[in-house]
């Protein structure tokens, strides 16, 4: 007899969410979607998904249930409805980046409904999610882990469990965001402070290029600096929401975090100046 194919539950449709979801209709799953705005949701159609009016609806038998919306607020406004309405011995893959606190809550709502949750948050922006290769950073119960192997193979190109906390993959999300900010605003004042010494800002990603001090990122955010093209790809405003979940974190556990500090004001200064929904590279505005 064959295996019927898993039923999705995606919720949230967003930049992150629609490709995520077109990868796993690839890969052979049933996709049942929402999205507080239905628009976002409805090029969904197209590729074989049913798109829901409500969390409920989209989560009704579902085998797995799969956030990725903005933070725990979000997720903790729709969580309860959905969690009702899963099938018997469903899975949470919760892959949103929530925070310690949030992921406690969470946590203890999948907990309440009976259901096993998985902290599962992601690397990668829009072009990893689109191509399907994102990291998954996942933390849960051993033995359901095979389970959500198949999902995380259909988003990501690499999967990372993290033995110990059950928020393990929420405090490894933290860590690697941390200096994905950090490489980002350093990109920034490099450029803003070449360009104000008079030297040509491509001269400077030219040298460095090769080199021990050279990165992707350098190179990709420096030249959207330079052409004054921001795309979200990470938007500003998202990333701003990261690094209070970072400092937040860090402040519980005893940790300086000075550069993350002032990545925060200079991105909380640029989104002042209207550039929040941009990518990240935009907080180059605040220099």
């Amino acid at each position: 007899m064959t295996t019927p194919p898993q039923t999705v539950a995606v919720l949230g449709t967003g930049t992150m969410g629609l490709p995520m979801a077109r990868n796993l209709i690839g890969a052979g799953f049933v996709v049942r979607a929402w999205n507080r705005t239905r628009d976002k949701a409805g090029p969904l159609v197209a590729d074989g998904a049913t798109v829901h009016d409500s969390p409920g609806e989209a989560a009704q038998g579902a085998d797995v249930l799969l956030t990725m919306l903005y933070d725990a607020a979000a997720v903790a406004a729709v969580a309860p409805e959905a969690l009702d309405a899963l099938a018997a011995d469903a899975v949470w893959l919760q892959m949103s980046t929530v925070g310690l606190v949030g992921t406690e809550e969470l946590a203890n709502l999948a907990a309440t409904a009976g259901v096993s949750y998985v902290d599962a948050p992601v690397l990668g922006t829009k072009g990893p999610a689109e191509q399907g290769v994102l990291t998954v950073l996942a933390a849960g119960p051993e033995e359901i882990r095979d389970r959500c192997a198949p999902v995380f193979d259909a988003v990501g190109s690499r999967t990372v469990w993290v033995d110990g906390p059950a928020d393990g993959g929420t405090r490894l999300k933290l860590v690697a965001n941390s200096w994905v900010l950090a490489l980002n605003e350093a990109v920034a004042e490099a450029i803003a402070l070449s360009e104000r010494l008079d030297i040509d800002p491509a001269v400077f990603l030219e040298t460095i290029k090769g080199g021990p001090t050279d990165s992707g990122y350098a190179q990709v955010k420096g030249a959207s600096m330079i052409a004054r093209s921001f795309p979200p790809s990470f938007a500003l405003d998202v990333a701003l929401k990261d690094a209070g979940l970072i400092l937040d974190a860090a402040a519980a556990a005893g940790v300086d975090m000075a550069v993350t500090a002032a990545v925060q004001r200079h991105m909380a200064r640029a989104s002042e100046l209207g550039h929040g929904d941009e990518d990240m590279a935009a907080t180059y505005y605040a220099h």
